[in-house]
């Protein structure tokens, strides 16, 4: 049985910059796969960074979530549920939450949203370019496309979706807000969301929230309706954070790889391996939400785990593993096969990784065919880019045609 270094390290690992991978990630991989870290809050846990190992506690149902929302747990936010209410729950109650969503996200019912997630990328592009050069990305595309499509999936007002956002930055904060003022933001969030509940109830709608009240009215007494108004708020969260993240990331890639770029415009047909391989490549976030706990002792990386005991299984670590991915530093659109563990792995995997996906796919293809001659408008030292969130990416993208 091996026995990992006695010094504990301050985890997240702070960025390097930019999109740049943590470099602690690739030499514990090497050195110390399995290795104690400390968190911001909770003490100090284990953490993993080889592929597979990631994947054993992410599948593992050894391994908990729902043990990850006690007080005393290590983690990264303040509040033991800032992760979402499916994020938080085992099996079965998960399995039972979960079921109520997933036929909406499935790859048949998400494709047939691809013309209007099309035409919303067109009428954002097209009033971009109508308002002239340059322009922030973040703010006239990657942001509002996302927003747009999962708040009509919900059928949330239109006029309410800028303090919708607003909540949102501060629920994903990590050092960003201050706790008093993320837990101001869930409790605002849900009672707005506990309203459009109780006016969907006085007038129902088609729409996915409309859907949902009535789901959870036939299965009285099984479903709670805290759970859908927290679902409800994740659904919003999820649906449009890390996507709007992604599409500014990407671009910001692609404007550093014009060759890739010049590809992807002159063959759209790479525009799908592409997405996979940026998923991979791009170190979204820490991967410190990807904790469990221990229900039994485990043996992992030679090491027995103890029950009770903290894992973080960072999927970032893992789509770097070169026992996987051969010359994992690279951005190889041809890479094949391509099993990245951006969306997680197991029970947990995301709910809306089909829609992330789509909502790429069109938004680069349109973005690339629309706007050819796309470039920075700055020196790239000038980007600012989000600090003390969950999530990484530029805080504006400045960008002209």
């Amino acid at each position: 049985m091996t026995t990992p270094g006695r010094q504990s390290r301050d985890f997240p690992f702070a960025p390097p910059g930019e999109l740049d991978m943590e470099p602690d990630f690739a030499r514990l991989r090497q050195e110390e796969p399995i290795s104690r870290v400390r968190l911001p809050y909770g003490g100090e846990a284990w953490l993993v960074t080889r592929y597979q190992d990631v994947k054993t506690v992410l599948g593992d149902p050894r391994f908990s979530r729902a043990a990850t929302q006690h007080a005393g747990a290590p983690r990264i936010q303040p509040d033991p549920a800032g992760e979402g209410v499916l994020m938080s729950l085992d099996p079965p109650d998960h399995t039972r939450l979960r079921k109520t969503v997933a036929g909406v996200f499935t790859k048949r019912r998400v494709e047939e949203l691809r013309p209007a997630v099309q035409r919303t990328a067109e009428e954002l592009l097209e009033a971009m370019q109508a308002s002239g050069a340059p322009a922030d990305l973040v703010a006239s595309y990657a942001l509002p496309l996302p927003v747009t499509v999962i708040c009509d999936l919900l059928g949330v007002p239109g006029d309410d979706r800028d303090r919708l956002r607003s909540w949102s930055d501060a629920l994903l904060s990590t050092t960003a807000c201050a706790p008093a003022e993320s837990a101001a933001a869930a409790q605002d969030m849900a009672d707005y969301f506990a309203a459009l509940v109780s006016r969907r109830r006085r007038r129902p709608t088609d729409d996915l929230l409309g859907a949902l009240v009535r789901t959870w009215d036939r299965a009285q007494g099984r479903l709670r309706d805290e759970e859908l108004v927290l679902l409800t708020r994740d659904l919003l969260i999820a649906g449009h954070e890390t996507t709007a993240s992604q599409i500014a990331n990407c671009t910001w890639l692609l404007l550093r790889h014009p060759r890739l770029m010049h590809r992807l415009r002159t063959d759209p047909s790479v525009t799908a391996p592409a997405v996979e391989e940026l998923l991979r490549f791009v170190p979204l976030g820490s991967g410190g939400f990807r904790a469990r706990v221990a229900t039994e002792p485990v043996e992992l990386c030679g090491v027995r785990i103890r029950a009770g005991e903290t894992v973080f299984a960072p999927t970032v670590a893992a789509n770097r593993d070169p026992d996987v991915f051969a010359d994992p530093g690279r951005l190889d659109v041809d890479r094949s096969p391509n099993p990245h563990l951006a969306f997680g792995h197991g029970v947990h995997h995301c709910l809306g990784a089909q829609l992330a996906r789509l909502e790429l796919q069109v938004a680069l293809g349109v973005l690339l065919r629309r706007l050819p001659r796309l470039r920075p408008a700055v020196d790239e030292k000038e980007i600012a880019w989000k600090t003390g969130m969950q999530i990484r990416g530029p805080k504006a993208l400045p960008v002209t045609w």
